[in-house]
């Protein structure tokens, strides 16, 4: 094994932990699961929410792990580190096994409800345009210097996080661009990262199931806010989270907005194809142009360009990049038929994300009908599903189906929606069957108006309590518009 491997002794430094047996072995990786535990790897027992890691430890033994870090009983076959609580020792464990690859990288780290995916998108493109090697990561996989993998979360546990980190060196990647989820901060899967700047997008209802309050929900985002993970931040103000955050964090912070900011966006001009600003800095202002639709991207472009420019990226490239920037996959994507109407795909899950879709199609389609489908997820925040109702009948139309059900049954998921929409306006329709849901809506759509397919966006399967099935509605609503469908 190569010599500038670290010690087990030098992990157990890292993590504030003791060393039980033979602290001089050397450790190459750091896994929390026991599958991948093998000769060289440090196997940790992490204490999830449902399965508790240290219930493998005699697997990870058996599969020829070098060592172990556990929080009690080490076993007497190999060498172990204890620590008090594994799951905040494992990101160290980590980060010193790879050589602490964030420092080697100017990265980007982005939070906030709504627009994580588009900032991130929008800075790879920036730095490609500029001939910066670049990675991404996040809710719809990840890319090295355009290379995709795929990811199981919107920010990877610790180990696979940093591991993840290292290949970006590896392939002398110079700039990264990461989503880091709310969950991921709670769970400390980004704990001994260093970020050069983070990016603050918003914050509305989302996530209270794991969370239980929304000040919980904004304290596990303000974390990331941070001398101990990041050197500076730059935070959208119009936002009234994140003015509040701008107040309270103790690094560097450039605030962006539209009605407040150290860089404010004026003369915005929106249509389908695409959208434009300008953008004032302190040095001057630089007009953009974006490909992306709705108000709502423009915000997410102007936080992008100012994380680009903080890392070096030069204005020029910046206003190239985000002109040439390729459409963000299932976010406010516009669907490409014969039919005489719009058709939008976007992400947007939560009652906020939905309110600014629906305003946006009401911007850009001055008088027309904007029609609506949109359901909840099951096993998720329950509290958000009246809201989310609420904010479906902004629209002229409300078309009201399954998302993922899950474990839940679909019809009590959708009587909690309909609840929200029913007396908001809009003309309500219930239809459980998501396929049948998008040919609803397409059947009232006339010239000019506007369907908005919302919640699942770039995903490309629908999950029930006993099976997946395959479910893009992208695809979907194209074999509907064309009457393609079997």
């Amino acid at each position: 094994m190569p010599s500038d491997h670290p010690t087990l002794a030098r992990l157990a430094e890292a993590a504030g932990g003791s060393v039980v047996g033979d602290g001089g072995v050397t450790i190459r990786d750091v896994t929390h699961d026991s599958r991948l535990a093998g000769p060289g790897v440090l196997f940790v027992a992490v204490r999830g929410l449902s399965v508790d890691g240290h219930r493998y430890v005699p697997d990870a033994v058996s599969a020829g792990a070098a060592a172990v870090c556990v929080e009690t009983d080490p076993p007497s076959r190999v060498p172990a580190i204890v620590v008090p609580d594994t799951r905040m020792a494992l990101g160290p464990l980590a980060a010193e096994a790879h050589g602490h690859p964030s420092e080697r990288l100017a990265l980007i780290g982005v939070t906030g409800t709504n627009g994580k995916t588009t900032v991130t998108h929008l800075i790879e493109a920036m730095a490609r345009r500029a001939g910066t090697p670049v990675a991404v990561a996040g809710t719809v996989g990840a890319r090295i210097a355009g290379r995709p993998l795929a990811m199981a979360h919107t920010t990877p546990e610790a180990s696979d996080f940093q591991r993840l980190l290292a290949e970006m060196v590896h392939a002398g990647v110079e700039v990264a661009a990461v989503e880091v989820s709310s969950h991921a901060m709670a769970l400390g899967r980004v704990q001994a990262t260093r970020f050069r700047v983070v990016a603050f997008t918003n914050l509305s209802q989302d996530h209270l199931d794991f969370h239980g309050t929304m000040e919980d929900y904004y304290r596990a985002k303000a974390r990331l806010f941070a001398a101990d993970f990041a050197e500076r931040a730059v935070i959208w103000a119009d936002d009234p989270s994140g003015l509040r955050l701008a107040g309270e964090v103790g690094i560097p912070v450039t605030t962006v907005g539209a009605s407040s900011g150290d860089v404010r966006i004026t003369d915005p001009e929106l249509r389908f194809g695409g959208s434009s600003f300008t953008l004032v800095t302190a040095d001057g202002s630089v007009r953009m142009q974006i490909p992306l639709a709705g108000w709502i991207n423009i915000a997410n472009a102007a936080i992008a360009a100012v994380c680009a420019a903080t890392v070096g990226i030069d204005w020029d490239s910046i206003a190239a990049g985000a002109a040439a920037a390729p459409a963000v996959p299932g976010r406010f994507e516009i669907v490409e038929t014969s039919r005489d109407c719009t058709i939008v795909v976007d992400y947007a899950h939560t009652p906020d994300g939905i309110t600014a879709m629906v305003t946006a199609a009401r911007g850009l389609a001055p008088g027309r009908e904007v029609i609506v489908v949109v359901g909840a997820g099951g096993d998720r925040d329950r509290a958000k599903r009246r809201s989310m109702g609420a904010a479906a009948a902004q629209a002229d139309v409300a078309v009201l189906t399954s998302d993922n059900p899950r474990s839940e049954d679909p019809e009590s998921i959708l009587d909690e929606v309909e609840a929200g929409a029913s007396g908001g306006g809009a003309v309500v329709i219930r239809q459980p069957d998501r396929r049948l849901a998008i040919r609803a809506a397409l059947d009232r759509a006339g010239a000019g108006d506007v369907v908005l397919v919302l919640g699942k966006g770039h995903e490309q399967g629908q999950q029930f309590s006993d099976r997946t099935v395959a479910f893009d509605d992208r695809l979907v609503a194209r074999e509907e518009a064309e009457g393609v469908a079997s």
